[in-house]
């Protein structure tokens, strides 16, 4: 049987929770950010419980189980290819792809080699270079040529690290922020090169694995952004918000034993098909369109963060 074929799928069995609302998406300065981006309206993160212990080497079984779960066929929100509205699910789940997601930083230092490789200034600029185009993205500075690899920090903050004590299992929480206090330049048509020319001469600055990591996923995500993004030619607001979605998504918890921060989420970039071929997160395949679950095996919490490409909302 083809991986992700539903078979049996366990007693794995969800609930929907509207009441865990993810503030890093609500804020009034990330929600201005979200619109320059052209990702704000096309960007949702929602949550879900489940009853039985997760077993990661069942993750197909899972995210089958999710899909044909009565408590999220109704709830799962997921945009309108036709309509640009959003909707549920309507269409029986035929088949899922899980891919595993790794989640290991636990630091923003992660982006200082782009200081070390003159792709940022040391105030916080992106380093601008010859426009060209790597379809469907313009590229103008020197992170977009590096879209393949990934990743930044503006302006070097006093504490790198994303979580601090951590006494239970939960969201990334630290008991102060970075400061990471860099001016916020205009924006214009530009896409750094660390992140989509493969050929560039600094792109093997992050590793295959490096690329792979959800927090460097998420961060080029929001650096492509949607159909009419207006690019930062600063890297604060970018990282910020990095940081800030990263911490409320991704689980983390204090091991008794090394008293070290651990990360607990399992991370998942899903793809579903109906009878008639790809139905979630759309039926149109595109780079900046992407599912990832973080599951949470000691809370039973799945977050769904979800992205459409198009135009986001401009007013």
């Amino acid at each position: 049987m083809a991986a992700g074929e539903p078979r049996d799928l366990g007693s794995y069995y969800f609930r929907f929770l509207p009441q865990r609302t993810f503030q890093c998406l609500s804020t009034q300065e990330t929600t201005s950010r979200l619109r320059q981006w052209s990702m704000l309206g096309r960007v949702a993160a929602q949550a879900f419980g489940f009853d039985q212990t997760f077993q990661a080497y069942r993750k197909d079984d899972f995210v089958m189980a999710f899909f044909k779960d009565p408590n999220v066929i109704p709830n799962l929100k997921l945009l309108s290819d036709s309509s640009g509205q959003w909707i549920t699910l309507g269409s029986e789940v035929k088949k899922i792809e899980a891919t595993n997601v790794p989640c290991t930083q636990l630091s923003m230092s992660f982006f200082h080699r782009l200081y070390d490789e003159n792709i940022v200034r040391d105030d916080g600029h992106i380093i601008k270079c010859l426009d060209s185009f790597c379809d469907p993205f313009p590229i103008s500075d020197e992170l977009r040529k590096q879209h393949r690899a990934r990743h930044t920090a503006s302006l070097r903050p006093a504490d790198n690290h994303l979580p601090q004590a951590a006494h239970k299992s939960g969201s990334l929480t630290t008991s102060h922020t970075s400061s990471l206090r860099a001016p916020r330049g205009s924006t214009r048509g530009d896409q750094p090169q660390v992140l989509l020319v493969e050929d560039s001469e600094k792109y093997e600055i992050f590793s295959q694995a490096d690329r792979e990591e959800f927090l460097f996923c998420l961060f080029k995500h929001l650096c492509l952004g949607g159909a009419l993004c207006q690019y930062e030619d600063v890297l604060n607001p970018y990282l910020e918000t990095t940081k800030l979605i990263y911490k409320d998504l991704v689980s983390v918890r204090k091991n008794p034993q090394t008293k070290k921060i651990q990360i607990t989420s399992s991370i998942f970039k899903v793809t579903a098909y109906d009878s008639a071929g790809m139905c979630y997160p759309s039926t149109k395949s595109h780079e900046q369109t992407f599912s990832y679950f973080l599951v949470d095996p000691i809370r039973r919490h799945v977050h769904v963060l979800y992205h459409c490409y198009g135009v986001g909302e401009m007013s």
